[in-house]
């Protein structure tokens, strides 16, 4: 068993920099996290990749419409989509990588598994061969969101897509349909109405200006 003072279940952008800076302030500080990557939501399957992808086609757009404006005239341009995928991998790689290196120079223990909250201060680690209990003064909540299924439509990742399926689309849709009109769903409704979709969105809400 090991003691702490702080233990943070989740490694998203609440988890993660809440954990950091009590460390920086001088709390022997463990985060804890299900994915193998850092970041949570956010940074591995939400805003950082899908504003990769935006910044990719937003290229290919100004490519196609506004660079005759300045006569620059482009002939024969085209896209190539699993470039766009790399090169968002590689961001989202390069700062899920960022936060294991701030983990490491302010000595905050990172371990990768399932949480469980035994008490008021003992939190249980599921992990892949092995559990582990950690004794703690203080344990801080951050475990972020995930994607909600409607009862009617589970994700079958093929045709009942959640936003992380739709990040890693090999072809373009022909049409997609958006139910939901938050943030990610409507920048990634942007991202495949850019490449060549037909974009329809359904929100309950009245979206009316």
């Amino acid at each position: 068993m090991s003691d702490f003072d702080l233990v943070v279940i989740g490694g998203g952008p609440g988890g993660y920099v809440a954990a950091i800076r009590a460390a920086q302030l001088g709390m022997k500080v463990a985060c804890i996290d299900q994915r193998k990557t850092w970041g949570g939501t956010c940074l591995n399957v939400g805003c950082i990749p899908s504003k990769a992808l935006l910044e990719s086609t937003e290229k290919w757009i100004y490519t196609k419409t506004k660079l005759k404006q300045h006569g620059i005239s482009v002939n024969g341009c085209s896209f190539d989509l699993q470039q766009m995928m790399s090169r968002k991998n590689a961001i989202v790689s390069q700062l899920t990588r960022g936060i294991s290196g701030l983990f490491k120079k302010n000595k905050v223990e990172p371990f990768c598994g399932k949480a469980r909250i035994l008490s008021s201060n003992q939190v249980e680690i599921q992990m892949d061969q092995e559990k582990k209990v950690l004794q703690a003064k203080k344990i801080l909540l951050a475990m972020g969101s995930r994607p909600a299924e409607l009862p009617a439509l589970p994700f079958d990742g093929k045709i009942v897509l959640s936003s992380t399926e739709a990040l890693e689309l090999s072809e373009v849709p022909q049409h997609l349909v958006l139910v939901g009109a938050g943030v990610i769903g409507l920048e990634l409704g942007s991202v495949w109405s850019r490449l060549g979709s037909k974009v329809t969105v359904i929100e309950y809400s009245d979206l009316r200006v």
